[in-house]
């Protein structure tokens, strides 16, 4: 069949041997089947022999691991071993509800289905719960295998997975939209503790105001907590991109996922154990130990980095509103000394700041000079008197945190200054690490929406082998933006992607509410459903202004805007409920035809079963069918992944 090893077929990769008479040391329902393809990449920074990374590969290379490039990172393109063995179980519970949805498939064909949430602030947040709300009434959400968001949607997914059984009731998880959620006391609080360590930053206080204020709790557990879980939850990924990389214009580089039980550069294939995020290995192996502080998930709704001049006064008025709480919070407490007139002058201070609109102002055409104001105005009617004010109030918790913003939060402001973690890959030597990331001593992530607006990256390309991916828009920009940037991020990173048609684009300011992109081969089918639509909005016009009602940047919405909201995002999913079903049936089919194909290959090869461990492989270029028919990694490297029944 045009196929040729670079070991014996039937040799593990340690050498050892492996024949039919092993059948009984490898017992099983399923196994994971995967043949890795040793070809170099096309980058800079591969390696010029890539048949010499075969020689550094541990037995379990495509199951567990691959590479170890220092004591904690591992080097692959395969799927860790705590997220296989969640995605073989989960899959069990995808499999009982697909035969409930009267789709007849095997586990071997469970179809890998992923929902990606956009970003959009508190637009996407409110929106993926009532998509997620409707896919569980609809019986939906239990076909999912992965759930990946970036900035707003991964707010929602942060406050979800607090829940080790959120996708069970749903109800449960919107009722953050109306609970009262944690003090400012309390969230004031935490900052506090927080700003003693060495990163504290503008990322800390806009993640826990955005959790406190916006998701009406204060989320302090940390992410690996989730990779000892069951399988009930589809398997979380979240999503950002590394700053100095993306100014570089290192497509390969910039990539970066957070997952339970590892994070780092999606397509480097660098990663890290999730709970020794932020370590600092190359000091540990030097000799140096010093403890870090693991992520936690109220850092996950942090921004990460703002860079436009609009975005920068939306986050004054954020803080604007913060320090208003914190007036009202002192004016309340019954043993509050402090002159109540000084109060009041501060409160309609701040009132005065949020009445001005930046998006309808005079100033709107100027907003540096926008800026300037707002910042000559904090400075002589906020910052100045309350460093004044400070020094006359009694010793006492208010005192304590009038001089705590004073001399942590907003000299931040003024230097604009957003977090950083220790970089994993500081000093490296190995070529694979580009030079944009082993010169860094500091990760600077970004929000992923700087370079997508939907995580695409992920979930392209045989590691995770998704046959359907699921895409909820609720971005800022104009429908497909974001699809026609991931196809061409896709064709650079050789990674599949179906076709779009350009006479699509046409309806760009006035979409429909369903979309699907038929994928061929190894390419996933993509259902694209932006949040406002024809279903929704009259015109374009009216698409535009509901943009403007629910814009990112600004403070909490009112209860009754979250309703409607809600309401918008799952009458979206209502009405193509039949629809999605299609597609997923679909899917399993492509899975079931795909497995087939497989078995079929193996036999003629007459090496089954294929141990549970990878054998390592090679395909001659003259084998086109095998490349095109199952899972050739999209960016010609990597390994091929299915999962197919043992007897």
């Amino acid at each position: 069949m045009g196929f040729s090893s670079s070991s014996r077929v039937g040799e593990g990769i340690d050498g050892r041997s492996w024949n039919k008479r092993d059948r009984n040391k490898h017992p099983g329902h399923s196994a994971a089947v995967h043949r890795c393809l040793h070809r170099g990449e096309d980058n800079d920074d591969s390696p010029k022999d890539a048949g010499a990374l075969t020689s550094n590969l541990k037995h379990d290379a495509c199951v567990n691991g691959g590479e170890t490039i220092t004591q904690h990172v591992r080097y692959s393109k395969s799927l860790s071993k705590g997220e296989q063995e969640y995605v073989l179980e989960r899959k069990q519970s995808i499999l009982e509800s697909l035969w409930r949805l009267r789709i007849n498939t095997t586990l071997d064909s469970v179809p890998h289905v992923a929902l990606l949430g956009s970003g959009g602030g508190q637009r996407a947040a409110v929106s993926l719960l009532g998509s997620l709300h409707q896919m569980e009434q609809d019986g939906l959400l239990d076909t999912l295998l992965y759930l990946g968001g970036v900035s707003g949607s991964a707010w929602t997914m942060a406050s979800l997975y607090r829940d080790p059984d959120w996708s069970s009731n749903m109800d449960r998880g919107l009722s953050v939209l109306s609970d009262s959620g944690p003090s400012v006391e309390e969230a004031l609080a935490w900052l506090r503790q927080r700003s003693k360590v060495k990163h504290f930053s503008l990322t800390d206080i806009w993640g826990v105001m955005t959790s406190a204020t916006i998701m009406n709790q204060l989320d302090l557990n940390k992410l690996s907590e989730q990779s000892g879980r069951n399988t009930t939850n589809p398997y979380p990924v979240y999503n950002a991109i590394d700053k100095h990389c993306h100014q570089r214009g290192n497509l390969r580089a910039e990539w970066f996922e957070v997952t339970p039980h590892e994070s780092g550069f999606t397509d480097l294939g660098l990663f890290v154990n999730s709970s020794q995020l932020g370590s600092r290995n190359h000091e540990e192996e030097m000799g140096v130990v010093e403890p870090q502080l693991e992520m936690d998930m109220a850092q996950l709704h942090a921004p990460k980095e703002i860079k436009s001049v609009w975005d920068r006064l939306d986050i004054y008025m954020s803080v604007s509103h913060t320090l208003l709480k914190v007036v009202e919070l002192m004016s309340q407490n019954e043993d509050n000394t402090t002159a109540p007139d000084e109060l009041e002058i501060l409160r309609q201070t701040l009132e005065k700041i949020l009445e001005v609109d930046p998006f309808t102002s005079s100033e709107k055409k100027d907003p540096e000079k926008r800026k300037k104001n707002l910042s000559d105005q904090w400075s002589q009617e906020i910052l100045k008197p309350l460093e004044a004010w400070s020094k006359t109030l009694e010793k006492g918790p208010h005192q304590e945190y009038i001089s705590w913003l004073i001399e942590k939060v907003f000299p931040l402001i003024g230097r604009w200054e957003w977090g950083t973690m220790e970089n994993f890959l500081y000093q490296s030597q190995r070529s694979r690490v580009p030079h944009c990331l082993r010169s860094k001593e500091h990760i600077h992530l970004i929000d992923a929406g700087s370079s997508l607006t939907l995580p695409f990256p992920p979930f392209l390309g045989a590691k995770r082998d998704v046959d359907l991916i699921i895409a909820l828009d609720y971005s800022l920009g104009q429908a497909f933006e974001t699809l026609t940037r991931a196809k061409d991020y896709a064709a650079r990173l050789r990674k599949p992607f179906p076709n779009i048609d350009d006479k699509i684009l046409e309806e760009r300011d006035w979409p429909k509410d369903f979309y699907v992109f038929q994928g061929e081969q190894s390419q996933p089918t993509i259902i694209y459903m932006p949040l406002f639509n024809r279903n929704n909005s009259k015109d374009a016009a009216e698409i535009q202004a509901k943009l403007v009602e629910y814009a990112t940047f600004q403070p909490p919405y009112s209860q009754e805007k979250i309703e409607a909201l809600r309401e918008i995002a799952e009458a979206n999913m209502r009405r193509n409920k039949y629809k999605i079903l299609r597609e997923i049936r679909e899917a399993a089919e492509r899975r079931q035809n795909k497995m087939r194909w497989v078995v079929s290959w193996v036999d003629t090869l007459d090496t089954t079963p294929i141990p549970p461990f990878m054998v390592n492989a090679s395909v001659s270029e003259g084998q086109g069918r095998f490349k095109s028919t199952y899972q050739r990694g999209g960016d010609g490297t990597g390994c091929i992944q299915g999962v197919m029944g043992l007897q």
